[in-house]
């Protein structure tokens, strides 16, 4: 039985959304898709089918509907209106966007969705928020992207900031909608009361920043975009590089070239008398913390090219794979259709599209062992089940699920995790748990810190493993245990954590966590019903599971490298670990679903999570377009198929840009009118569509003169309050003067140990009544050791001093 088979949602989202009910669907809910007589604006969104019935042709809509039913139910009419109260008061969620509100229109607002239903979960997805200063205002993919700050680290130093090709903002705040549903489900049943949630598509966006969220105010400075290149400390990484038959995504450090060597010698790149210039055992480590080198680090990024230079892709790929180095191929959408590791994995799923085109949709998101995800149903053709759902609730109206309040100080309080897990996708899901009330003990130790302890910012730019914010923003409200996995006296805390922990999260490749003592097994053994993760970048199955890797290693092999950047350039890529801001969200989504499905039955089980399967739902509807119909999907930099003029433009002040996204014929005559009609904007021809982007390049030219003496935040408010979507591209700088994330209260300041306050970026979402912002700053290394050992895991300081004595505990 899927995790959430008790649970109905209803669906009035438009593409702004939709996403979320197609993650509750995936995992079993029932999803009722609401839509007026004309269909659902999700209809229409592209890419789109040549041709057949309008309402069949969106390829979005066809990979983000499925497992829905279709009713069709026209709110202007009272008995209609009176129908979907009705079907609210059996519902347990629903799900809408705005503005406009198809609900707020209809006078259905979640006051009056309460008097129907006093324990229903309404979840709103918007812009910017439900209100504050910029809720309402225009709006498009690109401007949101900009003020979310993303755009400002992405692309090439003497071109203009870019974001990624295919639009992305609605997919992340659809997915963000999915958790905050089940966060605010959790937060019901604490107070036995209707819940109200805003999420907030400029913030899902800003947690795409990762470490860039809140670097100046942390280090005193701004990352700046610089092409490909990883930007974590004292050195700026390039990460790709041309191989003979496109590109490939590698850390040219000394440890690649170690494991490089035999093959550099093989062809001719090096010889022996080069090797025996360098120290390579200690060469990363100079790299990082100062020191001379024989072999400059640019004479090693350029060796490493040469080598590249005369291999492809798939000889760097998987034999790279053999011998531990992690050498990832810049692949496209059509490559993913034929990679082997996910025709192993059974990834992709054989559907029918509602216009009769048999295609293979992407698959699980996540591997739960005993409640598998499916696809029950495809995507509904408009009115599909009305019929069907107006029976039903005629002859039995349904019922909620059956459950007892649980008063509790917040909604996940009493839940107890041990967090094995490393870097990104791990720990920024167990942030979501530790920030609503759940006791999460992170596990690392002083011989083997997490990676983002070593990277920045750090606060003042000195570097320190208590110093660093990327380590500091996903690990909030956690308490700190520093034991050596590997130490032999270790095993007696391992055993009582897997017996105190309800959940375990993992990110190890697939295997060491047995080898350690720490696998499904032994979690299992310890506690029945324990909830064990274990995410890696390929999942713990598959020829290429053992692949050891990054965020940007995955985004690379999964196809957003190939669609970021300038067509005639080289792929820069999203910023940092793309995928490690994708994967969290479907990864706290199955995991609060299975938590659920615990609290009903007492099964726990193992969830595997491979980062880049869940990270290609982004790209769902390209890869059906692919399968379907003749359009491509290049690197475009700011500009869209469908639309123009889309860019970002140079404004006054030292590199500062203001994104503006014409959509419509209706945002063109807006732009007329705030540039007071000039006369390069008379022609007819640029009235439509067609004309304007034939005529792109001179429109962009003359733009460009007319922001590039005024300031972004005035282009921006003077076309706003014409009605064009325009947004300043924002620093992290910026995003703390941002007036509507300070109205959300997004930003918090908090105590920690060494750094002192410093700020840490919030949720993507509001509970309404509910301060649920981090609890308390991200810990010490190993501070919280004595009273978890003793508190939580019952240790006596006898056996604690002895646990220190021996190494075990660092």
């Amino acid at each position: 039985m899927p995790l959430l088979t008790p649970y109905r949602v209803l669906d009035l989202t438009d593409e702004r959304g939709q996403l979320a009910g197609m993650i509750l669907g995936d995992l079993g809910a029932d999803v009722l898709r609401i839509e007026p007589p004309t269909g659902s604006p999700a209809r229409r969104a592209a890419p789109r089918l040549a041709d057949g019935p309008e309402s069949e042709r969106s390829l979005c809509f066809a990979a983000y509907e499925r497992n829905k039913r279709s009713v069709v139910l026209d709110l202007e009419r009272a008995a209609d209106r009176e129908r979907l109260l009705a079907l609210v008061a059996g519902a347990d969620f629903v799900l809408d966007s705005g503005p406009p509100s198809v609900l707020d229109g209809a006078g259905l607002g979640f006051e009056r969705l309460r008097e129907s239903n006093d324990r229903l979960v309404h979840v709103r997805v918007t812009p910017f928020g439900e209100d504050g200063p910029w809720a309402g205002r225009p709006c498009a993919d690109l401007t949101i992207a900009a003020l979310g700050g993303p755009v400002s680290l992405q692309g090439d130093a003497d071109r203009a900031p870019v974001r990624l090709s295919v639009p992305q903002v609605w997919r992340h705040a659809g997915a963000e909608a999915a958790v905050a549903a089940l966060v605010g489900h959790a937060r019901m049943r604490t107070t036995g009361e209707a819940v109200f949630v805003d999420v907030s598509a400029q913030t899902a966006m800003t947690w795409t920043m990762l470490n860039g969220m809140t670097a100046a105010p942390i280090q005193g400075f701004d990352y700046q975009r610089d092409g490909a290149k990883l930007q974590i400390g004292p050195a700026d990484l390039d990460l790709v590089h041309r191989c003979r038959d496109g590109h490939v995504i590698a850390l040219c450090l000394g440890a690649l070239t170690r494991k490089l060597m035999p093959w550099m010698l093989e062809a001719g790149t090096i010889d022996e008398a080069w090797i025996a210039r360098e120290d390579w055992e200690t060469y990363d480590r100079r790299i990082f913390r100062g020191g001379d080198f024989a072999i400059p680090f640019e004479e090693l990024l350029e060796t490493h090219r040469r080598f590249f230079a005369t291999k492809t892709r798939a000889e760097l790929f998987e034999p790279g794979l053999a011998i531990g180095a992690t050498i990832a191929p810049v692949m496209t959408l059509d490559d993913m259709l034929g990679f082997d590791q996910l025709g192993k994995r059974d990834y992709f799923v054989p559907i029918e599209l509602p216009s009769g085109h048999a295609v293979r949709a992407p698959g699980p998101f996540a591997r739960p062992s005993k409640t598998p995800l499916g696809i029950r149903r495809r995507a509904p053709r408009l009115g599909e089940h009305t019929s069907e759902v107006l029976e039903e609730l005629e002859r039995a109206p349904r019922r909620r699920a059956a459950w007892q309040a649980d008063p509790r100080p917040l909604p996940l309080s009493g839940l107890k995790v041990a967090d094995f897990s490393w870097v990104g996708v791990g720990p920024i899901s167990g942030k979501y748990l530790a920030d609503h009330g759940a006791d999460v003990v992170r596990i690392e130790s002083a011989t083997r810190a997490d990676n983002l302890r070593t990277a920045g910012p750090y606060l003042d730019d000195r570097a320190g493993w208590n110093r660093s914010q990327f380590y500091g923003e996903f690990n909030t409200s956690k308490r700190s245990l520093a034991l050596d996995l590997k130490h032999p006296e270790s095993a007696p805390v391992k055993r009582r954590l897997l017996e105190w922990a309800d959940v375990v999260l993992e990110s190890f490749t697939p295997g060491a966590a047995e080898r350690l003592g720490l696998g499904y097994e032994a979690a299992r053994a310890a506690k029945p019903s324990v909830v064990m993760v274990s995410t890696c970048l390929m999942g713990q199955s598959g020829p290429l599971a053992s692949m050891a890797g990054y965020g940007y290693h995955a985004a690379g092999v999964a196809g957003f490298f190939a669609l970021t950047g300038w067509p005639d350039r080289p792929p820069v890529g999203p910023w940092n670990a793309y995928t490690d801001t994708v994967a969290p969200r479907f990864l706290t989504a199955t995991l609060l679903a299975a938590l659920d499905h615990r609290r009903r039955t007492g099964e726990g089980q193992h969830i595997d999570l491979a980062q880049m399967e869940a990270a290609l739902h982004f790209l769902a509807p390209e890869l059906l377009a692919r399968q379907t119909t003749a359009l491509e999907f290049p690197r475009l930099g700011n500009r869209a198929p469908d639309a123009a003029p889309q860019g970002v433009y140079p404004c006054a002040g030292q590199d500062e840009w203001c994104a503006i996204a014409v959509e419509t014929d209706a945002h063109w005559q807006a732009l007329r009118t705030a540039l007071d009609e000039p006369d390069w904007a008379s022609d007819p021809a640029l009235d439509t569509i067609a004309g304007r982007l034939a005529a792109h390049d001179t429109i962009d030219a003359r733009l460009s003169d007319w922001t590039r003496t005024r300031d972004p935040r005035d282009v921006m408010e003077t076309l706003v309050r014409a009605g064009v979507p325009a947004g300043h591209v924002q620093r992290s700088r910026d995003l703390q003067q941002d007036p509507q994330l300070r109205h959300r209260r997004f930003h918090r300041f908090l105590e920690h140990g060494e750094m002192g306050r410093v700020p840490y970026s919030g949720h993507q979402f509001r509970i309404r009544g509910h301060d649920h912002g981090p609890r308390f700053a991200a810990p010490l290394l190993g501070a919280e050791s004595f009273e978890v050992l003793e508190g939580a895991l019952g240790f006596t300081p006898e056996e604690i001093a002895g646990l220190m004595a021996s190494g075990a505990i660092t």
